[in-house]
């Protein structure tokens, strides 16, 4: 590409390079030069529980060697079950400093889905929580694990553990209990009886792999995206260098995304480390917890997905709670409503800005300039040394500025490619450009808009309809929270629109006043045919709302309804017969 074909580069602020050069390094480096810089820092705060970058990096190290006892070798796979919690950092930087391989593994996985991610991976370990233990145990001889490592959260923590497990199960006696063997180990136990003696393995950056960080499956199976040493280091960078203002050591980041999804790990996790930041851990995101949390410890830097802006500019309690420490806030999953944006700077005096990314590029490639000219309802620019194009999705042709096409993107981010899966890599990596699936356009300016998924498209008697559109008509109604928009089956059409509606509470709305209400704004075809009136969507553990679950869900209601139809068909087929006799 040309200066002319990056129209963005002259949107940049002049303290923000064009490109930049990557250390190519274990990206376990990240966390051995602030534990050099800044020793006695406070690198992680969770629930009352402070460990300095010293003893971060000296626990990590002292996991590295019990993997290494365990006799784990350089490329294995370590999967990580953990929420958010100091002992997931530990073994996060543990297992790179022994030239591992991290599997993200969500806590909150069925045995199914636990099963199919650990045979893919075939994963060595397991690191994961006594309440979840029973969980693996079940699927453990359907694996190639070899040991389980088990911790318990209040092992870093400064009061009973009592306190930490739920009401019911302590009423009911159902504490966890562990029979450690030769498989099941200790966490705790293990760290106490490794050296703390130096444990560094060098990499190839470009080409070894750091973590194996699943999809969500959303749109299909599940698979494993390989992201290198390199791809991480240079995406840590990356938002470094956007955040330009931020200073080293004086940075509190609150971390309510769970470190396993991959926004977090590199925008929290990452980038706490080489700013030698405060990592203020949240076990989940709970609205009045987040409160709390932003008042107290006074965070600077708080990423998110727009639902949980949302959540809290809508808590009863708004009033009582001082938001002003926070300076910057990146958005991403799912589109940010203007009016969202606006309140949250309001109450805050910071900025909030929508960028975006995705998990085969480590994840994040464009962004609005946090302190420069940003554009409402765009993602963005492409970040430093990243390159973007718009193509037809059918010939793979550059399209004219303004037309709505396939996203495609190239930069030191993008994924080595998918595991164990050539076919399924060739189909998206192409000349070095990973096409996304995402359906974008490109202003004169440079700046891009997410359309919406390529495969969430709805086709309405010939028409393309993108869900997105529509969803942001129907969340400037004033009496609406949330809205998810999608396509289901129809006779005639052959798909129409139907959309889920979750209301502000205490306000009514009816089906009349939305249709009316859309096609003020909308064309005739994009207006949704259905409404379905909901307490609450389903969604990931980031945010992001999940079409497929809302049309498994409808499909499945069709089906019954269907199947009582036709049962009553054969019993009054049945009656008739009686009759008739």
């Amino acid at each position: 590409m040309t200066f002319e074909d990056k129209p963005w580069l002259i949107h940049y602020p002049q303290e923000v390079a064009p490109t930049y050069n990557y250390p190519k390094h274990n990206a376990a480096q990240l966390l051995v030069q602030s534990a050099h810089r800044y020793p006695g820092h406070c690198a992680v705060y969770f629930m009352g529980k402070r460990l300095t970058y010293a003893q971060l990096l000296e626990q990590s190290t002292r996991f590295a060697h019990a993997l290494k006892q365990l006799g784990i070798q350089k490329g294995e796979r370590v999967a990580i079950m953990l929420p958010n919690s100091p002992q997931y950092l530990i073994a996060f930087y543990g297992t790179l400093l022994m030239g591992g391989i991290v599997v993200q593994t969500n806590p909150l996985y069925m045995e199914g889905e636990l099963t199919y991610q650990l045979k893919d991976s075939g994963a060595a370990v397991i690191v994961t929580l006594d309440l979840l233990f029973a969980k693996v145990e079940k699927v453990f001889p359907r694996t190639e694990l070899r040991h389980a490592l088990v911790t318990s959260i209040q092992d870093y923590l400064p009061f009973p553990k009592n306190l930490l497990y739920p009401i019911k199960l302590r009423k009911e006696g159902q504490m966890p209990h562990i029979r450690y063997s030769s498989q099941v180990h200790s966490f705790k136990k293990l760290l106490a009886g490794a050296p703390a003696s130096r444990l560094f393995e060098e990499v190839d950056a470009e080409r070894d792999v750091a973590v194996l960080q699943y999809t969500g499956g959303t749109t299909g199976v599940s698979k494993g995206v390989m992201l290198t040493h390199y791809n991480l280091t240079a995406n840590t960078y990356q938002n470094i260098h956007w955040g330009y203002k931020n200073k080293d050591g004086e940075e509190r980041f609150l971390a309510a995304l769970p470190c396993f999804h991959v926004f977090a790990l590199t925008v929290l996790m990452l980038q706490s480390a080489l700013r030698a930041g405060t990592l203020i851990l949240l076990p989940r995101f709970e609205v009045k917890q987040v409160l709390e949390a932003i008042h107290k410890h006074k965070p600077t830097i708080f990423p998110g997905a727009p639902t949980m802006y949302i959540a809290l500019i809508n808590h009863s309690e708004l009033s009582s709670y001082d938001l002003s420490s926070i300076q910057v806030c990146i958005s991403g999953s799912a589109p940010l409503p203007l009016e969202v944006q606006e309140r949250f700077e309001e109450l805050t005096g910071g900025r909030l800005i929508e960028g975006y990314g995705l998990t085969e590029a480590s994840p994040v490639t464009h962004a609005n300039p946090i302190w420069g000219r940003r554009k409402i309802g765009s993602v963005g620019v492409p970040f430093p040394d990243t390159e973007a194009r718009i193509v037809d999705a059918d010939s793979g042709e550059d399209v004219p500025v303004g037309a709505i096409g396939e996203l495609l993107v190239r930069g030191p981010q993008v994924m080595l490619g998918y595991w164990n899966r050539p076919d399924e890599t060739a189909k998206v990596l192409r000349d070095g450009w990973l096409y996304t699936g995402d359906m974008a356009i490109m202003d004169e300016d440079g700046y891009f808009s997410i359309v919406d998924r390529k495969k969430d498209m709805i086709i309405a008697s010939g028409y393309n309809i993108y869900p997105r559109e529509i969803e942001e008509v129907l969340f400037e109604h004033p009496g609406i929270k949330e809205a998810a928009v999608a396509g289901v089956p129809d006779q005639y059409r052959g798909e129409t629109v139907k959309a889920f509606i979750v209301l502000k509470e205490g306000e009514y709305v009816t089906e009349a006043e939305l249709d009316a209400w859309c096609r003020g704004m909308l064309a005739a075809y994009k207006v949704p045919r259905l409404y379905e009136f909901r307490e609450t969507l389903p969604k990931t553990m980031v945010g992001k709302v999940l079409r497929r679950k809302l049309l498994e869900e409808e499909l499945g209601r069709r089906e019954s309804a269907q199947a009582s139809a036709e049962d009553d068909g054969r019993q009054r087929e049945a009656s008739d017969k009686e009759h008739e006799a």
